[in-house]
This record gives C-alpha cells, structure tokens and sequence, in this order.
C-alpha cells in the first residue's frame, strides 16, 4: 500500500507553465503578458524576435528574464514548457508544426494556419506527438461563451432560423501586416475569422459559403469582406468583417429564432464592455457577465488542458472547420485563398 501525506502535510505545489513568445507582437501583452503576472499556474520566461534589440526592448517592458537568439532556440529550450505563436498568419503553421516535433505544447493566435490544408498538417502532427494545441479564440474560453449557448440551447428562441456575426473596426495603416499578402493577410484572417467562429459556434454546426463579397486594397488584399453562409435545414447566416470600409466599428452577434431573438454587443472582448439582449414575446430581457478579461480564462484553459489533461476546446478539429470556411470565403469572393509564407 503506497503512503499518503499524513493530515496537514504539505504536498508541493506544480511549478508555473514556463512559457516562450515567437516575437515581439503587440497582442502578447493583453493575450499573454498581463493574464501570466496574476496567475500562479503560469509565466512568460523568455522571448526572441527577428530584431533582437526589438525583443530586448519588449522584454524588458514586460518583465520577461530571458531573451533568445532566435525562434528554434525557444522552440528547443529545455528550460520552456509551452510556446505562444503570435507571428504573422503565413508563419503560425510552420512554428507550430517545429513546437509540436520539440514536444512543447501550443497556444497559436488566430487565424491558426494560413489555409485549410496547412491546419491538417498541423493537427497531423500534433495528434501523432499527442501535443496540447490550442488556437487562440479567446473569448470561446470565458463565461459569456457559455452563457449565449445556453440561451440558444434552451429552445426560449424557438428554432433557429439565422444567425449573424460583425467585427469592423479601422485599420488605415496600409503597411501593417495584416494587409500583406505574402503573410496571409486579409480582413478575413484577421477579424473575418472571428466573426466566422462565432457564426459556427452559435448554429452548433458546420457551414456552406453560398456567397462572398471583398473590397480589396491592392490585389489579393480584401479590407472587408461580407460572407453568406448555409448551415442547412433552413438555417442560414452572414459573417462580416472590415478593416477599412464605412462600417468603422461594429463588434456584435445576433441569433433570429421563430419565438425570438438574440442580440449581443462585443462578444469577443466582453471584458472592455458587453451587452446581452433577448427579446421573446414575453418580453425583453439585458444580461451581463463577469468583465474578467478573456485571456484569463483562455491562459487557465490552456494550463488546465496541458498540466491536467483538460479540454480544449478550440482544439484542431475547430481550426481545421474554421480555416476551411475562411478557404471557401476567399475562392468565392475571387481572391484565392491565402498560402504559407516561404
């Protein structure tokens, strides 16, 4: 018979999730940084950038204590548990796919991989090293999450005839990445596949793209992009997504039923401000939840899913789905759909 601790014994508790950052991205702070400094189950310990006095500079802002060489040194470090890929789109599969043969667990930003295609190599390979790999839909990890499938879920819409999902917001700096090509770039890589998540995480199911309609900025490019979708049985849908066009700020989700309707204001940040309304013939209805920020519960997820086995659940099969619609979105609008960067 093994021995047990005896009554007030002290059991170690686990060492923090050590974690490593591909680059000096901007998003690390409020997706990584800031939730890491108030948790006990996990820290930020190193960084490398293709411009190491870029990465010097970042990670003396953030607190971080080490600084390496370049992108395999973190990858391959014996001394990091976990790695965070929040390069450019065209670079998330390569590195994920170089984290996975080191056997270190990924948290990847969205969009997971530049295609469809790139996201079944990925979960190949991460399915085979049974490596924790998880895409970075924050907000699918807090509360409100939960709270707005319940809704639909409990029948109080009646069935479900549409749903539709907004994120517009102005991005006129046209030399920023997110508008160039040879990184996978695009309105529907960046906040498209947002809108389309939510889209497919309200109807419970997968899409056919009947239609796309893109304003470009230069050729390939899209700024925004408007997509209908089919989910079948009477069920259809609209995702919508700018970087620059007249929609300049529109964060929302609405889900029509026959008995009533969903309406949410900023369901991916809810933390910033949120707004849940149902209207049904017995009258109108206002939620909120808590404003803990998203990354917080995405950052718990993640140490939960690697220390402890938990779920993911915006694993690879979800990316896989995802990147499939935003491949469709491309081929329909007339722009093809985006390719790794070489």
């Amino acid at each position: 018979m093994l021995d047990s601790p005896g009554i007030g014994a002290m059991v170690p508790a686990m060492e923090p999730l050590r974690i490593g950052v591909l680059g000096a991205a901007k998003i690390a702070k409020s997706a990584l940084v800031k939730p890491a400094e108030s948790s006990a189950t996990a820290v930020v310990t190193a960084v490398a950038a293709r411009d190491k006095d870029r990465a010097e500079a970042w990670a003396a802002k953030h607190g971080v204590g080490r600084v390496l060489p370049d992108y395999a040194t973190v990858v391959e470090d014996p001394d990091i548990d976990a790695v965070y890929v929040p390069l450019p789109n065209g670079l998330h599969g390569r590195w994920t796919l170089a984290a996975i043969a080191a056997g270190k667990p990924v948290l990847c930003e969205k969009p997971f991989t530049a295609n469809a295609d790139e996201a079944r190599t990925v979960a190949a390979a991460a399915d085979a090293a049974g490596v924790v790999v998880m895409e970075a839909f924050h907000y699918r990890h807090h509360p409100m999450a939960e709270r707005l499938r319940n809704i639909v879920d409990s029948g109080e819409l009646g069935r479900i005839t549409r749903v539709e999902a907004l994120l517009c917001f102005p991005l006129p700096l046209f030399k920023d990445i997110r508008y160039n090509l040879a990184l996978a770039g695009g309105a529907t890589m960046d906040a498209g596949c947002y809108a389309i998540n939510l889209c497919r995480f309200l109807a419970d199911r997968e899409p056919t793209v009947t239609g796309a309609t893109a304003l470009t900025h230069g050729p390939g490019i899209d700024r925004a992009m408007r997509i209908e979708l089919d989910f079948s049985d009477g069920l259809t849908g609209e995702a919508r997504c700018s970087m620059w066009s007249t929609s300049l700020l529109r964060l929302s989700a609405r889900v029509v039923g026959d008995a009533g309707e969903l309406r949410v204001f900023n369901p991916t940040t809810p933390q910033m401000m949120h707004r849940i309304s149902v209207r049904t013939p017995s009258g109108r209805r206002v939620e909120h939840v808590t404003r803990r920020p998203t990354y917080a519960f995405q950052l718990d997820a993640f140490v939960n899913a690697v220390r402890n086995g938990g779920p993911v659940v915006t694993d690879t099969a979800d990316a896989i789905a995802n990147m499939a619609v935003i491949d469709d979105a491309y081929e329909a609008a007339g722009l093809g759909r985006r390719l790794p960067t070489p």
